[in-house]
């Protein structure tokens, strides 16, 4: 870092433009799916609920898509360094809960629409994404693996989203409250 240079300091703790915007569209995309998921549940069975049933479906793989993308560039470009002020103002139990929440966050990208895929299969109900690309099943027609199936996709859903909000939560804290820019880091646009 360029100590002598603070605009060359801000830009060296942000996040690559790639990261960011993988970061808001899976976020935007996890949160909108989630909502028409609970949405579509209590609809009674009719043309439009097989209408947004075959939407969830196709956000879910369009989610998983954006969640191996995520990863790959995760793996291949390493994210900025937390801010010294930072690291030496948290307490060390929140340290460890936001490497825990991230790592747990990563598994649920892949858990809950592989869970999802999966139920479809056992029900036997294939997903053909946006219409035009048949996937293959992931598991053979079997109704009591849906029904498990299903619980885990449900289950892990909700935990991918309290998580989500806790993730907000922290993130409103460091910027309201402790007052350390670190949102400024994933936050779109120039530092």
């Amino acid at each position: 870092m360029n100590a002598a240079n603070p605009v060359a300091n801000r830009e060296a703790q942000r996040y690559t433009l790639p990261a960011i915007v993988l970061h808001w569209v899976l976020g935007l995309s996890i949160l909108g799916a989630f909502g028409m998921g609970l949405y579509v549940h209590e609809l009674p069975f009719s043309p439009t609920k097989l209408k947004l049933i075959n939407l969830h479906k196709w956000a879910g793989i369009t989610i998983l898509f954006l969640s191996v993308l995520r990863l790959l560039w995760r793996v291949t470009h390493r994210p900025p360094a937390l801010p010294t002020e930072v690291q030496r103002h948290m307490p060390g139990w929140q340290m460890a809960a936001f490497h825990g929440t991230h790592h747990l966050m990563y598994l649920l990208f892949f858990i809950v629409p592989l869970a999802g895929w999966a139920y479809s299969s056992a029900k036997g109900f294939p997903i053909v994404w946006f219409g035009v690309l048949p996937l293959p099943d992931l598991v053979a027609k079997n109704e009591e693996l849906a029904q498990v199936l299903r619980e885990v996709h449900e289950l892990s859903a909700f935990a991918l989203v309290g998580l989500a909000l806790l993730h907000i939560a922290a993130a409103l804290k460091h910027q309201f409250i402790d007052r350390d820019s670190l949102l400024a880091r994933m936050r779109p646009g120039r530092g």
